[in-house]
């Protein structure tokens, strides 16, 4: 089959890899110069979730105060953003959380399959290093925490309950005082560089043929006929008028996988997702001080933001802004931008005072979304020929491989690998 790809982030070049390994032609369109320069850019280190850091469960937003949650509410919520919360919030009892954490399991694990098969085929480094240490400042939020941990056991995930001495014996830049309640170590669990990942694997998929990539175009809408798809480009920035069969790629099935941009397209088709933009940020901050750098990967468990090292830099993500949809295409406001960074550069002297230049820091912003159960939506939606893969929040990006991989399948005609009740829970129409 031919199939078209819009998008060209993590997600856009996952899913083209896992179609090209199917048999499939494929055909990428992004709208920016090259690929991983959107949402993908700016990902935080951490490459598959754990319990403690998907974005629904009993710590996420269980504080009415952003400076406790990690997470900036805008003021001006419409009834939508208002909807979101309440739902995300009923995620927040512990059976809820377990049981919507169980649906997701099967993905992080395809997705840990299907990135050691493609780091084992091409020998791939993109900066990878073992170790994450999640901290949790208070008693209260350690209990919080508590089902996170029985879900860690009830899977045989490899962890390690640490106290507060035993963290900063293991990791010096630690420091205990002010005093905390604990940390919650993954030997086993990894970070990495997500943009240089998604490029190095494009610059696979250049060398072995089947993928054609067309940068720089913009998807104005999807045609869905009997047995073909379609989408027309709008025209470029200055460029001379051309007929309008030329803006036309015609394929056998459409994947839409543009993250945030992909709201849009499927409202034309008329279809509605719930789901919700959220606003990261995240800093790159030069190492300040080598004898107070982290060798292992550092995360705030309760308010998701992470710290991870990639050479003489550190990667500091988080700092997430909830808004009502319609102002996300507005900038966000000089205030609320320094308050956001204010808490990814206030973690950071939390856990390791000394080591990051934060004055020297370079600030990136973008969107994500999430949708209000936290699951991705994954599969085929309204029509045969049409597929979607987006909203996998800000939770890890190496889940793109697996969802990549279920898209693949489904397209292919095969039933995936994993529970029905997995892929009942990523389906379009379960809103």
């Amino acid at each position: 089959m031919d199939v078209i790809v819009i998008g060209g982030g993590i997600v856009g070049v996952a899913t083209a890899y896992q179609l090209r390994a199917a048999g499939h032609r494929v055909c990428v369109v992004e709208r920016h110069a090259t690929v991983a320069q959107g949402a993908t850019y700016g990902h935080g280190g951490t490459v598959l979730p754990t319990p403690l850091d998907v974005w629904f469960g009993p710590t996420f937003m269980a504080s009415r105060q952003s400076a406790k949650n990690g997470v900036i509410s805008k003021p001006g919520f419409n009834g939508p953003a208002r909807q979101f919360i309440k739902q995300l919030t009923e995620l927040q009892d512990p059976e809820a959380f377990g049981r919507q954490y169980a649906r997701l399991r099967p993905l992080i694990e395809l997705s840990r399959d299907a990135m050691a098969d493609m780091e084992a085929r091409f020998a791939l480094e993109y900066e990878q290093a073992s170790g994450l240490l999640y901290l949790v400042r208070s008693p209260h939020e350690w209990e919080q925490t508590q089902p996170a941990l029985d879900i860690l056991r009830q899977y045989e995930v490899p962890h390690h309950v640490l106290t507060p001495a035993e963290c900063a014996a293991f990791e010096h830049s630690v420091p205990t005082d002010p005093e905390f309640a604990g940390g919650i170590l993954f030997d086993q669990e990894r970070t990495a560089n997500c943009p240089l990942f998604a490029k190095l694997i494009k610059q696979t998929l250049d060398n072995q043929g089947g993928v054609q990539f067309m940068f720089g175009c913009e998807v104005s809408s999807i045609r869905l006929e009997g047995q073909r798809a379609s989408v027309e480009l709008a025209p470029r920035p200055g460029a001379a008028s051309r007929s309008r069969e030329v803006d036309v790629i015609h394929g056998d099935a459409v994947v839409v996988a543009a993250g945030h941009g992909s709201l849009p397209l499927l409202e034309r088709l008329g279809l509605r997702l719930p789901l919700h933009p959220l606003r990261l940020h995240n800093l790159v901050a030069p190492i300040a001080h080598e004898e107070c750098a982290p060798h292992v990967a550092i995360v705030d468990a309760v308010k998701r933001i992470a710290i991870s090292r990639m050479n003489q830099r550190l990667r500091i993500a988080g700092g997430a802004v909830l808004q009502s949809a319609s102002q996300i295409d507005k900038p966000l406001g000089e205030s609320l931008t320094k308050e956001a960074l204010a808490l990814l550069g206030q973690a950071t002297h939390d856990w390791i005072p000394g080591a990051a230049r934060i004055s020297a820091a370079l600030p990136w912003e973008g969107v994500k979304l999430l949708s209000p159960d936290g699951l991705p939506v994954i599969g085929n939606a309204l029509h045969p020929r049409l597929f979607v893969n987006l909203g996998h929040g800000p939770a890890g990006w190496g889940v793109a491989c697996g969802a990549g991989k279920l898209v693949a399948e489904i397209v292919s005609g095969r039933t995936p690998d994993v529970p029905a009740d997995t892929l009942a829970a990523f389906r379009a129409d379960r809103f």
